[in-house]
């Protein structure tokens, strides 16, 4: 009997001994399928280490640990360079619109919102509703159908805008990317760079043609004729200043961009330089037939300005207006305080600026019709441009309004002296 008790407790020792055993590799296989759960799961988290007295699970347990570590330092990974790409997204000047296989934006970068939307959200659009173009919109479905790289540029009158698409098929997620590239200033450069040369060799060629016909003349006979000599030597002389004047103006352009100009900048009476250019073009405004009257306003502060160049921009605008006004027009000077800023203005009674040139008076050799000109001296087309870079130097911004057949208004700011 004794014996029979002996068995009956060792087999129920062993039988809970046993199902110790059981729950506990039972917790340890549930652990490891938590870990093995967490680290598929979409949120990348490591699992904890587990711990278990058992050694059958112990490379399991480790290999599911090393694993997971090694995919989240891998989501790591993904999660910068995910940053970083949107990073440099978003501050491209270009458009970049991702769309899936049915045609609906799943990203659009800041760039490409507001080229089309007026920078409002465009995810969740159609590209067609997005681009609302249908060249590019065509060139967007080629790439879908072809799932080759198309390529389609467009003008937008109404926006004054010329815009590139570039329209690249995903190859994994059946989509496309769409690459848009506003290529507005870099025709509008082009176009002034092409009209530097043109009116460059323009300006440089009429000057020359009459030197060589000056020139062909007095070796003809000329001069045996010293009165006929004189007169043609004097011309040649004309035309060499035409050009000296030419020379100089570049030169001085291209110094004042280059910011070799010191500027020696003084408080100033905007008045007293309304008053100083005006008495320095006295002369020619009266030989042109013109009045000119300076409208003062009271109480007006000192300009932080180098005053012989301020006097230098006034007077290449009294200089443009006489040669745009006809006989009997006015000249009015003013000044007005606007803000942190003093406004000098140069309004005439000329002929006016054409819509189409206005934007583009302030170029280099940039001349409108020369037909509107009084007579021959058209000028050598720089001096609007080097009045826009002295005073941009001093800190100020300078612009024209006109109204074609009534005359215009040119305005230029400097910063008040503090």
């Amino acid at each position: 009997m004794t014996v029979q008790i002996a068995i009956f407790v060792f087999l129920l020792i062993l039988l809970f001994w046993m199902f110790w055993q059981y729950v506990s590799l039972r917790r340890s296989i549930s652990g490891a399928a938590r870990a093995i759960r967490r680290a598929t799961s979409s949120e990348g988290q490591a699992s904890p280490e587990l711990d278990t007295d058992h050694q059958a699970l112990d490379e399991l347990i480790g290999a599911i640990n090393a694993r997971a570590a090694w995919y989240q330092q891998r989501m790591d990974d993904l999660d910068s360079e995910r940053a970083r790409l949107a990073a440099v997204l978003e501050q491209m000047t270009d458009g970049v619109l991702i769309a899936d296989d049915t045609g609906r934006v799943r990203f659009a970068n800041p760039a490409a919102e507001n080229l089309f939307n007026g920078g409002k959200p465009l995810l969740g659009y159609s590209v067609t509703e997005s681009i609302r173009h249908h060249r590019l919109v065509e060139a967007w479905r080629t790439c879908q159908e072809t799932r080759e790289v198309q390529t389609e540029s467009v003008e937008i009158p109404s926006r004054r805008q010329l815009l590139q698409l570039v329209a690249i098929p995903d190859e994994f997620a059946g989509g496309s990317l769409l690459l848009v590239q506003d290529l507005t200033r870099i025709r509008r450069l082009e176009t002034v760079r092409r009209d530097f040369i043109s009116n460059l060799s323009h300006e440089i060629r009429t000057p020359l043609a009459s030197l060589k016909a000056l020139a062909e003349t007095l070796q003809e006979g000329a001069l045996d004729d010293p009165p006929a000599a004189r007169r043609f030597v004097n011309s040649m002389q004309t035309e060499v200043d035409a050009l000296t004047q030419m020379a100089n103006e570049l030169l001085e352009l291209s110094r004042i961009e280059s910011g070799q100009v010191p500027l020696s900048l003084k408080p100033v009476q905007p008045s007293s330089l309304l008053e100083t250019a005006a008495e320095r073009m006295k002369a020619q405004i009266e030989r042109a037939g013109l009045q000119v009257e300076i409208l003062k306003s009271a109480n007006l502060p000192n300009v932080l300005a180098d005053g012989p160049r301020i006097e230098q921009v006034l007077v290449n605008l009294i200089h443009n207006a006489v040669k745009f006004t006809m006989p009997g027009g006015t000249l009015s000077l003013f000044a007005e305080a606007d803000g942190e800023f003093v406004r000098l203005s140069l309004r005439d009674t000329g002929a006016g600026i054409p819509a189409d040139d206005l934007p583009r008076i302030f170029e280099r050799f940039y001349k409108i019709d020369r037909a509107r000109t009084k007579g021959s001296a058209g000028g050598t087309g720089l001096g609007l441009s080097i009045a826009r870079h002295i005073v941009e130097a001093h800190g100020g911004r300078i612009w024209a309004e006109s109204v074609e057949g009534k005359g215009s208004t040119f305005t230029f700011s400097l910063p008040i002296a503090s």
